[in-house]
């Protein structure tokens, strides 16, 4: 991510006006959009979703790296998925939630969506399975 970049995006600009979103809050719709997708337990180096919430966004540097040129945008996102979940198929959901909720939210074309996968979480009652 952008960290704390000041770099704004004109959206739109008319009569009355001009509409501007900064790099950090493309950033959290596209952290929000991959945290809410089924089989992903948490943003790489972040704490837990729930967490994020309560302590705030600005931890996401860690997992979201994106840039905005000429209306396009490019994401670099860090995921960790849950065991028992097929990694290919989470990941393509990612990368449509991802592009999508940006489109929608902005308007800006999203260009690519590159997910990383760090890690594999296992669940309490997952592992004691499997140690049994």
């Amino acid at each position: 991510m952008a960290g704390e970049s000041t770099h704004v995006n004109t959206i739109r600009a008319g009569e009355i006006g001009e509409v501007r979103v900064a790099d950090d809050v493309v950033a959290i719709i596209a952290g929000l959009a991959a945290s809410d997708v089924k089989g992903v337990a948490s943003l790489a180096g972040n704490a837990t979703r729930e967490v994020i919430g309560k302590l705030g966004i600005k931890g996401l540097g860690k997992s979201i790296r994106l840039t905005v040129e000429e209306g396009e945008v490019h994401v670099w996102l860090k995921v960790n998925i849950r065991y028992g979940y097929n990694i290919p198929e989470t990941s393509a959901k990612v990368q449509d939630r991802v592009a999508t909720a940006i489109e929608t939210m902005t308007g800006l074309n999203v260009a690519e969506v590159n997910v990383r996968v760090s890690s594999v979480v296992i669940d309490k009652e997952q592992a004691e399975e499997i140690i049994q």
